[in-house]
């Protein structure tokens, strides 16, 4: 029997980067993962496939409304959906397929089969065919990540009323959807099929969509898409979803309660994108006593480790943001912990981003929550319509927010909406990670044409004055 000094459970980001890191460290390193592939969620059913259809719906809107202002002239676009489908699949196959090179390069066992933690040092692993193999090991990680979140009363049966993962394999474009949710995941879906011709209409609890971001940048990317075509039914919420024929009634009451003012909508597919829960069923955490917290999160202090020697989690299976970038900065830093080095993850400057058309990316603090907070800032904005780049590109809508503290001009949050959002959002990662100030970013010499100025512009915004509005 093998001795390991670790064992992954889950090979989705925070766990695959974790094995990879801990093996690059010398530490001989097993995986576990019940998966035909690797990638966990992300890789499979979520952010690979997603931005794969995304891309591919942003193109199709390219050629509908953008060409011939560009003076392309092509005939009407046609969507060829098994083709559309067919290069998702691909993408997948690629990445999935990277990180079993990944494990073979880096000499790790990758272990096939449903992990189950029997104690201290021992997991055990459960094949398709009932067989069982007994892991050794000195210490083990939970990475095994987050699934759907169930609406009350909503069955799931992913071919018209689906979740995040039946979105994504569709045998055709409805005609109408409504989408429970205008979170990230149900934004990014809705977007996808708006543009393919679908009626979108999203019912979000909320009064604002993307519930946590930036009010500002809630409202105006809310006109956005709404110019867009799709349509939204704010402090509402679905209490039932019935067959009809073909299609199906969905009810939707006041999020305060009155079923008088209840309403039914027709749908051909409901996607329901109400958020995600850890990931927790058939490790056996309540047998090794492993502690979870109100949320079903497993309990971890600063250095991942569980009230159990030797155990230890990441990624969306413990607290904070479910994102793929800040469950891969875990695993490295624990690798490195293991390693007895010193890993260490910034939580104050984890980038989020929206991959919608235009895009939305943030870094650090709101506005809201400065003044939830008592912190005195200062705001800059400026607009993508005074971009010169922006204007060549046919992509103007949006703008750049920066918020700085009022006495030390220290960048506190940085907000875009905006084309390649996602993109330029990392240069105020890279600044905050710095301590660095609005003054710093003003005053760095960005290059011309470049979406990116409007980034410069709202930092001279924020402690001088912009030179373009």
């Amino acid at each position: 029997m093998s001795q390991y000094d670790l064992v992954v459970i889950g090979t989705g980001p925070g766990g695959y980067v974790c094995a990879i890191k801990a093996a690059q460290l010398g530490l001989k390193v097993a995986v576990v993962e019940k998966r035909a592939t690797h990638g966990g969620t992300c890789l499979n059913v979520g952010c690979i496939p997603s931005k794969a259809l995304l891309h591919a719906s942003e193109m199709l809107a390219e050629a509908e409304h953008s060409f011939e202002e560009l003076g392309i002239k092509v005939g009407k676009p046609k969507v060829d959906w098994a083709k559309m489908l067919a290069h998702k699949d691909k993408t997948v196959d690629s990445n999935v397929s990277g990180i079993a090179f990944l494990f073979k390069k880096n000499k790790i066992d990758a272990h096939r089969g449903t992990g189950r933690i029997l104690g201290t040092g021992r997991v055990e692993v459960k094949a398709e065919d009932g067989s069982t193999t007994v892991l050794e090991t000195k210490n083990i990680v939970i990475a095994t990540g987050s699934e759907v979140m169930p609406l009350p009363g909503v069955e799931i049966d992913e071919k018209q009323i689906v979740s995040s993962t039946g979105a994504l394999a569709l045998d055709k474009v409805p005609g109408r959807m409504v989408v429970v949710g205008a979170g990230v995941i149900g934004l990014e879906l809705g977007s996808v099929y708006a543009r393919l011709g679908s009626e979108v209409v999203f019912v979000e609890f909320l009064d604002k969509i993307l519930g946590p971001m930036d009010g500002d940048v809630s409202k105006q990317f809310q006109r956005m898409l709404k110019k867009q075509g799709m349509n939204f039914k704010l402090s509402s919420k679905v209490t039932a979803v019935s067959k009809k024929g073909k299609s199906l009634e969905v009810t939707v009451e006041p999020a305060a309660g009155g079923e008088a003012a209840a309403e039914t909508l027709e749908a051909d597919v409901v996607l329901v994108a109400i958020g995600r829960k850890p990931y927790t069923d058939g490790l056996g955490l309540k047998e090794a006593g492993v502690a979870l917290d109100e949320r079903g999160r497993v309990k971890t202090d600063a250095h991942y480790r569980t009230n159990v020697d030797g155990i230890y989690a990441i990624g969306d299976v413990i607290a904070g943001p479910m994102l793929a970038h800040k469950a891969e900065d875990e695993g490295v830093a624990l690798a490195e912990m293991l390693a007895g080095q010193a890993g260490h993850v910034n939580y104050d400057v984890i980038p989020g981003v929206v991959y919608t058309q235009p895009e939305v990316a943030s870094v650090g603090k709101t506005e809201e929550e400065l003044k939830a907070d008592g912190v005195k800032y200062k705001a800059g904005k400026f607009p993508f319509t005074a971009n010169g780049r922006a204007k060549a590109m046919l992509h103007s809508d949006g703008f750049v927010k920066v918020l700085a503290d009022a006495a030390t001009d220290r960048v506190l949050g940085v907000h875009i909406v905006g084309f390649g959002a996602g993109e330029m959002i990392h240069e105020a990662a890279v600044l905050m990670e710095f301590g660095g100030s609005s003054e710093d970013l003003g005053r760095t010499c960005h290059a011309h044409p470049t979406m990116s100025e409007a980034v410069k512009e709202a930092a001279l915004a924020t402690f001088a004055k912009p030179i373009h509005i």
